[in-house]
């Protein structure tokens, strides 16, 4: 298990290079794990990525593939050489898809982790329902998670508020990232299904994106360093349950 440092993931939903060299300064030592998503990869392209790795730090690449098998695996393959430590599929690719991601990244030389994107946290029952999916959010959540591990990958993207139930399907040794993360005082904004950095650790999430809070803070180092104490704190009681 990751040291709590290593279980943040901040986010750099921003549309420029210096903007997110602004925020990774300003946070310093505070985290190592940085998520770059479609917008800030679609404005500056894979050389933002190097040049955070370059700096010393990990790189989530969050850009949800989808698509036919062979794109999927070219594409994985393609961003395995920036070496990331973590990239993002979308479960709902099929079987057939999240196996071929998955081969793609064991084989290339830095083995990303490859991430099954479940249910984006900004749905609820009835937009699944709107789309043509029938029952809730957790069962589809379960029903992808499960696909996911069941074809290679090495972790999911959920929701806090499924964690428990996905941790008791899949057992341990499986990563749960959970987006969606904001301090009890902290907006909500376009997310449906949010919690505290200490609920999702204590329902099973092995690492928490988190944007705004800290990006948005007066101070983003100590915002991230509160969160980080947040996540160790949780660990900790959760092990002194346990023992």
């Amino acid at each position: 298990m990751p040291e709590a440092r290593e279980r943040l993931i901040v986010a750099l939903d921003v549309s420029s290079a210096a903007a997110a060299q602004k925020i990774v300064a300003a946070v310093g030592e505070s985290a190592s794990i940085y998520k770059v998503g479609k917008q800030l990869f679609t404005a500056e392209g894979p050389q933002v990525v190097r040049d955070l790795i370059a700096s010393g730090r990990k790189v989530f690449l969050d850009l949800k593939f989808h698509d036919i098998p062979s794109t999927v695996a070219s594409a994985v393959r393609e961003a395995a050489q920036l070496n990331i430590s973590m990239l993002t599929v979308h479960a709902s690719g099929g079987a057939k898809m999240l196996r071929a991601a998955s081969e793609a990244a064991a084989n290339s030389a830095s083995k990303p982790l490859v991430l099954a994107v479940t249910v984006l946290t900004s749905l609820s029952d009835s937009d699944l329902q709107e789309i043509g999916i029938s029952g809730r959010v957790l069962d589809q959540t379960l029903r992808l998670a499960a696909l996911a591990r069941a074809n290679g990958c090495g972790g999911v993207v959920a929701s806090a508020d499924e964690a428990r139930q996905i941790r008791r399907m899949v057992g341990e040794g499986f990563a749960f990232v959970t987006p969606g993360i904001r301090p009890r005082s902290g907006d909500v904004g376009d997310q449906a299904r949010v919690v505290t950095p200490a609920e999702a650790i204590a329902a099973g999430a092995t690492h928490i994106v988190v944007g705004r809070p800290i990006t948005g803070a007066h101070d983003p180092a100590a915002a991230a360093r509160q969160i980080v104490q947040e996540i160790a704190s949780s660990v900790e009681t959760q092990s002194a349950v346990s023992a």
